[in-house]
């Protein structure tokens, strides 16, 4: 299943616009605070699919039968560049775990680049509801990494893969090697440059949040 946020009208095509601007991202508290808002509106579409119970909820005039969610989704992100979209699903899931993974891509002088995995932080996902969230779905490999590693080491019950931009390409990748996720784009660009950057994209997300990284 992969859902595509600006399919149809919102805010979200409103803060997605100012992520990409060239301009307006040399902000890098807004770039920030709109990756945390597009995680929040994301992760209030995906809870729409979840699981909810009747709840009796006293008021200071009576009672209330209310509906509450079941189990809150465990959140975690590929850091750096994770952190901000990370953080908006846990304004929605205020009651979530979180895990973190900390991954880059190593370039060679060919200009191929491999992945690699160096820190792995999660609670026991076993039979848990996991949300893997970052900003760039760009060749896949990297989420598609993380997640198939969580995978093995975990039975998970039920996995969502969210980014804010994806290229075709990447989706792709993740349904042909996670095909058992439920996806979630904000939008979708065709094109990959020879470093797999997306274009148009926004750019390296995690330097427009936190700043350039030493190479």
């Amino acid at each position: 299943m992969i859902n595509i946020l600006t399919q149809h009208n919102s805010i979200a095509n409103h803060f997605l616009a100012e992520l990409r601007d060239v301009h307006i991202q040399q902000d890098r508290l807004r770039f920030r605070k709109n990756l945390e808002r597009i995680g929040e509106i994301m992760a209030y579409e995906i809870s729409k699919t979840f699981q909810y119970k009747l709840h009796e909820v006293e008021t200071p005039l009576g009672v209330a039968n209310t509906q509450q969610l079941v189990e809150h989704p465990v959140l975690a992100t590929i850091i750096r560049a994770g952190l901000p979209f990370h953080q908006g699903f846990l304004n929605v899931f205020d009651k979530s775990d979180s895990g973190f993974i900390a991954a880059y891509r190593h370039t060679k002088k060919s200009g191929e680049f491999e992945v690699h995995k160096k820190y792995v932080n999660t609670p026991n996902l076993d039979d848990k509801l996991v949300i893997m969230v970052d900003p760039m779905l760009a060749t896949g490999r990297s989420i598609v990494l993380c997640c198939k590693e969580l995978l093995a080491e975990y039975n998970i019950r039920e996995l969502h893969i969210a980014a804010v931009i994806a290229s075709e390409e990447g989706i792709q990748h993740v349904r042909a090697f996670v095909p058992e996720a439920h996806i979630w784009i904000g939008d979708v660009d065709n094109e990959l440059t020879s470093k797999s950057y997306i274009v148009p994209g926004l750019g390296d997300a995690g330097d427009l949040a936190y700043g350039n990284k030493e190479e």
